[in-house]
């Protein structure tokens, strides 16, 4: 692909008790006549901890080193002052984070990257699951995925799929398994790579995932090495427990439509698995708090038939009470303890489903975290599930682990229910609840977390620790929790020549795994911990993880991985991170390319901004409209056809008090041969009403107002200015960057035509950074979609035009005739831009924005 041919690409993987340790290796070559940029993109597990990445040019390594996230920032920047750009970019997805690494070659050069990451596989429904992301755009000559598995208990089901597997490559994916080992392997040849026999298209592109579980006759299973031990607790053939289900449900008028539709079809999926032992009921809450019954309800066939009604009738209304609704769920679940009206012996949880943030009763999100924490009184779990990306993930989350429960994402799609539908099933089969696994205070320290208020069928508890005498050669552990019929209770032991003797195989074993496990187990803790603590028990949870991310060379959200490459004969830096959920999905200290690119490549303003924005929205050239869709990868455009002189809201949020118009200007005569004239922005009008802040952009000037006070500059200018409520950048005769208070940040791009071109004149473009700073309340032509907007494509055909085919697009539950094209995006290069592929909205957007595009034109800049 355009010269740079992927000759090797290899995945070896080793699983070692459920610890995975992966290594992927892909070497490419330059085959063309002139230096040639190579890119390695990769797609890890979220749950992965990234411990190297190297790249060897023509023989010589360049190793990655592991590093605190601020001193890593601070050599970062030192190297973007320079006028040198970043390496590494990442994004996240549903299950993976995305990370892309580039590196110039000389022509007949070749180059290897090397990343290595390691995972603990979770249990779930009875296997462990390890998944990759294949995809290597190309044939590759040497293709290869080896996953070696060890476990001393004894592996007792294997399997191997992967969803671009054909029928013809079946025989090519290879299994075997015996006592306690496992190996699994794809390696395809040229030919069967191929999508069709004369094809140069590869079919791999998809999932690659490996399952299995261990033979188990006794519910522990206790494995010491060197100093450390792992404990592996999953018993089985348990009966099930009763359990009582609240389901707090958003109607407020942002779940309308598809997402108020998927949540009623997964709510009746999911009474059908409800047993008739359990006990149920659903709250729901816009402005007012609604219940289906007054109390718990028993799940006999008449009630599941009277929900399967209440279910089918939900619908939206009304703003978001959830704090109303939460505490509703919480009281109800409390009055059903106090006067025994579910099961002694039972499991206890609620499911909150939200896609927008609290606005009505209390909307302080600590306060609620507050009166939910103190009301729960950690007698049941709480799970949160934020729908969409208007949440506040984080405040989630947070509330989430502070009531032994988990937070999870479910994304718009048109999957979303089955996602609800997963989640639930999870989380729907407690089979004890009050596990606790002690042991000797006297012999153990830094023990992982060991009290768990459920413990799931199919699931499995793992805990680990340390050793106060290294050479201590046995442990006893007593475990207890509370089953359906009774307590569970009893003491298991093991000793350490006996793990010794298991752990014989040294070709299955990578370096000191029992202790990385336990690391990587007590980082994931300290982590979860640290997002709901404050002040001094903040700092020293950060401290401890930090020192263990440093110590055990993991990329956390603490620490980031720099890799300095050879470039120009300079040095260039790139930083390798991990991205927090609910946080910017690009995260701190990697930039984008083309926003590096915004003034030049030493540009001022690459110091200023510490993250891209999620997704990004643009209007540029006569005038055309680009909308990013990250979840995607692709993106949305439409143009807005309208006369000379007609200004147009493109920025309106009420909360920031940021307002952005836009006043077209036509060419200097009119072409009578067009049906059309073609407009650009003249004039661009920046508000901050709270501020009191006005300013005005043309292509010859930029005044700032405020208040009485006005100030001005030229395009001439080159200007870092920086007063309150206001940072100005000003590039020289390329573009200038705003940011207003606490809001996002805007680049205004300047196109400067030929002074006695007969028909065109200098014009302006508009492009946004850091759009998610904005409130859900943004709204105009491009503000509104500054929240993700979803899609899909169907029935790709011929168009008109040869080059561009027609498809009928699903947008807002409208169905909308598209045409695949491209538009300029000119952020790097203001005089030529670069093509953006993009689905073309017709007709003024219409479908697609709200209301008709006339609706967006006001009377003037402020």
């Amino acid at each position: 692909v355009n010269g740079i041919e992927i000759y090797s690409m290899k995945i070896d993987s080793k699983i070692t008790s459920r610890f995975a340790h992966n290594v992927i290796t892909s070497r490419a070559v330059n085959r063309g006549n002139v230096h040639k940029e190579v890119f390695f993109d990769v797609e890890l597990p979220k749950t992965a901890f990234i411990t190297n990445l190297s790249m060897t040019i023509d023989g010589v390594t360049y190793p990655g080193t592991i590093k605190e996230k601020e001193v890593a920032k601070k050599q970062y920047e030192k190297a973007v002052s320079k006028g040198q750009t970043a390496g590494l970019v990442k994004a996240s997805g549903r299950k993976t984070e995305k990370f892309t690494v580039s590196v110039n070659i000389e022509a007949a050069s070749k180059v290897s990257f090397e990343l290595t990451y390691e995972e603990l596989l979770k249990r779930q429904f009875g296997k462990y699951e390890m998944f990759m992301k294949v995809k290597p755009k190309q044939l590759v000559k040497d293709f290869e995925i080896e996953v070696n598995i060890f476990e001393p208990q004894g592996i007792s089901e294997l399997e191997a799929e992967g969803t671009f597997i054909t029928n013809e490559l079946q025989n090519v994916v290879k299994k075997a398994f015996s006592d306690k080992k496992g190996h699994i392997s794809f390696k395809p040849t040229l030919d069967q790579q191929r999508t069709c026999a004369n094809c140069s298209q590869s079919v791999l592109d998809g999932d690659f995932t490996v399952r299995y579980d261990v033979k188990r006759t006794t519910p522990d299973n206790l494995q010491i090495v060197n100093g450390y031990f792992v404990h592996f607790f999953a018993p089985t053939n348990l009966p099930k427990l009763p359990k009582n289900v609240v389901f707090v449900i958003d109607i407020s008028g942002s779940m309308s439509g598809r997402e108020i539709q998927q949540t009623r079809e997964a709510l009746l999926k999911i009474l059908e698995d409800i047993e008739e032992d359990d006990f149920f009921n659903f709250i729901l809450f816009g402005t007012e708090v609604h219940t289906w019954k007054d109390t718990l309800t028993k799940a006999t066939p008449e009630n599941l038939d009277e929900a399967r009604k209440f279910v089918q009738g939900i619908d939206t209304k009304g703003a978001t009470n959830l704090y109303g609704g939460i505490m509703r769920g919480i009281d109800m679940l409390n009055a059903a303890y106090e006067r025994n009206f579910v099961p002694k012996r039972s499991a206890s949880i609620i499911i909150m489903l939200t896609d927008g943030q609290p606005n009505v009763g209390i909307s302080n999100t600590q306060e609620i975290q507050e009166h939910v924490k103190k009301a729960i009184e950690g007698k049941y779990p709480l799970y949160n599930l934020g729908f969409g990306y208007g949440v506040d993930y984080s405040f989630l989350e947070k509330m989430a682990l502070e009531n032994k429960g988990v937070a999870r994402r479910i994304y718009p799609d048109s999957d979303s229910a089955l996602q609800l539908q997963g989640f639930y099933d999870e989380v729907s089969n407690p089979m004890l609840t009050d596990v606790e696994l002690n042991y000797p205070e006297n012999e153990i320290i830094d023990l992982t977390t060991n009290r768990f208020k459920h413990f799931h069928d199919g699931s499995e508890i793992v805990v680990a620790g340390r050793f106060v005498d290294n050479n201590q050669n046995s442990l006893t552990v007593d475990v207890r929790g509370e089953g359906a019929n009774d307590a569970l209770s009893y003491t298991t032991q093991q000793d350490a020549e006996q793990s010794a003797k298991d752990f014989q195989e040294q070709e299955y074993i990578f370096g000191e795994y029992i202790e990385r496990l336990w690391a990587y187990l007590t980082i994931e803790q300290l982590l979860e911990k640290r997002m709901a603590a404050t002040g001094e028990e903040k700092e020293n949870l950060t401290a401890e993880a930090l020192a263990l991310s440093l110590k055990y060379k993991f990329v956390t959200p603490l620490t980031s991985m720099v890799v300095t490459k050879p470039e120009d004969n300079d040095d260039r830096e790139g930083i390798a991170d991990k991205p927090i959920e609910g946080k910017d999905i690009f995260t701190i200290l990697l930039y984008l390319r083309n926003f590096l690119y915004l003034c030049s490549a030493a540009s001022p303003v690459s110091h200023l901004y510490s993250a891209p924005p999620t997704w990004y929205t643009s209007v540029d050239g006569d005038p055309h409209f680009i909308i990013s869709v990250p979840q995607k990868e692709d993106a949305i455009c439409f143009n807005i056809n309208e006369n000379p002189g007609a200004v147009l809201n493109l920025i309106n949020d009420p909360v920031t008090g940021i307002t952005i118009n836009g006043e077209l200007i036509g060419d200097k005569r009119a072409n009578s041969d067009a049906k059309i004239q073609n407009t650009y922005f003249g004039k661009l009008g920046i508000a901050n009403k709270h501020l009191g802040l006005k300013l005005t952009v043309t292509p010859e000037t930029i005044t700032i107002q405020n208040g009485n006070e006005k100030t001005g500059f030229t395009w001439l200018d080159s200007v870092t200015l920086q007063q309150e409520g206001l940072t100005l950048i000003i590039s020289k005769k390329k573009n200038i960057v705003v940011k207003m208070g606490s809001g996002a940040s805007f680049v205004i791009v300047l196109h400067q035509v030929w002074k006695k071109h007969p028909l065109h004149q200098d014009f302006l473009g508009l492009y946004t950074l850091e759009s998610d700073k904005m409130s859900e309340q943004t709204h105009g032509l491009l503000g509104q979609f500054f929240h993700p907007i979803d899609f899909t494509i169907l029935e790709i055909h011929p168009g008109s035009d040869p080059k561009k085919p027609d498809a009928t697009m699903i947008v807002k539950n409208k169905e909308l005739t598209v045409t695949r094209g491209w538009q300029k995006d000119y952020r790097r290069d203001p005089t030529h831009g670069v093509d953006v592929p993009c689905w073309f909205v017709h007709n003024n957007g219409a479908g697609l924005i709200d209301g008709v595009h006339t609706d967006y034109i006001v009377p003037n800049l402020f």
